[in-house]
């Protein structure tokens, strides 16, 4: 399940070019789903397919009910400072890495005040001691997906500067698949933004996820 993240009325962060994560975030979606489709052994499943905005629970449920075996959201975040550049891969913590960590999930996590009041009836990661077992293995599942990504992109511009952190992404609390959500840059900084906008750079980068999600199938997901 690829996760393009914001759209519709939630644009994202917004780079110094005025370019829109939204924007970012689904066309780097559909490279990778068109690249995971090729290698003829994995379905890729969207979120979105246009500029459409969709609750964060929502966007679990919609995995959810596919079964997906992977959970994987794209974002282009921004930082304060425009010298902040690079790639992360995230996944669920109760405790973030660092203050930087839990300022985006609560940025991400806001986006669904945009939509109105409720937040959602449903709130996968509260249903019980059962549940947060269950969790507590999506959680160690969910390291082993971003260490098969971070293995990949490392030679890429910024690949090797943030590595793997830890967050509350509501995005990430589906409690029965593992999840990453991979930050594929900073709209806030010239360079990254540049390389987000290229086609050539996102075709690459997503070679490597294609990579990465196919390894991490193959070591821990259902067989093939």
């Amino acid at each position: 399940f690829i996760d393009a993240g914001h759209g519709g009325k939630d644009p994202g962060a917004i780079g110094q070019a005025g370019t829109q994560e939204k924007q970012i975030t689904l066309a780097a979606a559909q490279e990778l789903a068109k690249q995971l489709q090729a290698t003829g052994r994995i379905k890729p499943i969207l979120s979105r397919t246009d500029d459409r905005f969709l609750r964060l629970r929502e966007r679990i449920r919609l995995a959810r009910q596919q079964q997906a075996d992977v959970f994987v959201s794209l974002h282009a975040d921004s930082a304060h400072s425009r010298k902040a550049r690079g790639m992360s891969v995230f996944t669920l913590s109760d405790t973030a890495s660092d203050k930087e960590a839990a300022a985006l999930a609560r940025n991400e996590n806001s986006a669904d005040l945009i939509g109105g009041p409720s937040l959602g009836a449903e709130d996968p990661d509260a249903a019980g001691e059962l549940l947060r077992m269950f969790q507590r293995e999506s959680m160690n599942q969910s390291s082993y997906l971003a260490s098969a990504i971070l293995d990949q992109i490392t030679d890429l511009p910024g690949g090797d500067r943030r590595g793997h952190r830890f967050a509350g992404f509501a995005v990430l609390k589906a409690p029965d698949m593992p999840s990453v959500l991979v930050e594929m840059g900073f709209l806030s900084n010239r360079k990254d933004e540049k390389n987000l906008l290229s086609s050539a750079y996102l075709n690459k980068l997503n070679r490597r996820l294609t990579t990465a999600i196919v390894n991490y199938l193959n070591a821990y997901g259902p067989r093939l």
